[in-house]
């Protein structure tokens, strides 16, 4: 087996595979709203979006939201996020991405800050789960980093998957922090949370389409 086949994406799920960036911006105005506070537009989203969330929320009202609010707005988000990701699709080719490089002999896997009972059922019914060896969501609170969640993604698949040869795929800041804290590279793309210039501080490769991010991963990898 050459060096070539262990080559392994981690892809992100929302604003990365998953183009669901209507539900994340109407979820977020309706979670200010709760606030009585005015809602925004995707691109003042994509240029101030974070993580942890309530830093996001901080730079947006110039304070930290309380815990009380934190935990009003966190539940409003997900309820409205819950009702309107059903009319979300897949980002353009995200389905025949993940089979050619299936097919070339590389492995994937995905792990999502999205909630893992919710993530799943939604994977499979995009047809797409086959083509990832593990598919792990967020156990515990929202909110945070996914280094953490990274970490032990790696360890479950560790013997399969070498993290020098591991690509993380993903629309956010925090994907290259957690690819690094792992020993991973990554690519980010701007389809999703954040603007190109936010991202473009990170000194990863940043790129415009999924197709782009595979062919920078195989790069990367090699």
């Amino acid at each position: 087996m050459g060096m070539q086949e262990n080559a392994h994406i981690v892809w992100d799920w929302n604003g990365t595979l998953f183009h669901d960036n209507d539900a994340i911006i109407g979820a977020t105005n309706a979670a200010f709203a709760e606030l009585g506070l005015e809602p925004i537009t995707l691109e003042q989203y994509r240029s101030l979006y974070c993580v942890p969330v309530p830093k996001f929320y901080e730079r947006l009202i110039g304070r930290l939201p309380t815990d009380a609010e934190w935990e009003l707005m966190d539940e409003v988000f997900h309820r409205y996020y819950a009702e309107h990701r059903g009319r979300c699709a897949l980002a353009e080719g995200a389905a025949e991405l993940l089979a050619g490089w299936r097919s070339a002999g590389h492995s994937q896997s995905l792990l999502s800050m999205y909630v893992h009972e919710e993530l799943v059922p939604l994977v499979r019914g995009f047809g797409i789960e086959a083509h990832f060896l593990r598919v792990d969501g967020r156990m515990g609170p929202s909110g945070g980093s996914k280094a953490a969640h990274m970490v032990r993604h790696l360890e479950a698949l560790s013997g399969v998957v070498e993290p020098a040869r591991t690509v993380v795929i993903g629309d956010a800041a925090d994907d290259a922090v957690a690819a690094r804290g792992v020993g991973a590279q990554a690519v980010l793309y701007t389809g999703g949370s954040h603007s190109r210039a936010s991202l473009e501080d990170v000194g990863v490769p940043v790129v415009d389409t999924l197709a782009e991010a595979v062919e920078e991963a195989q790069r990367i990898a090699a």
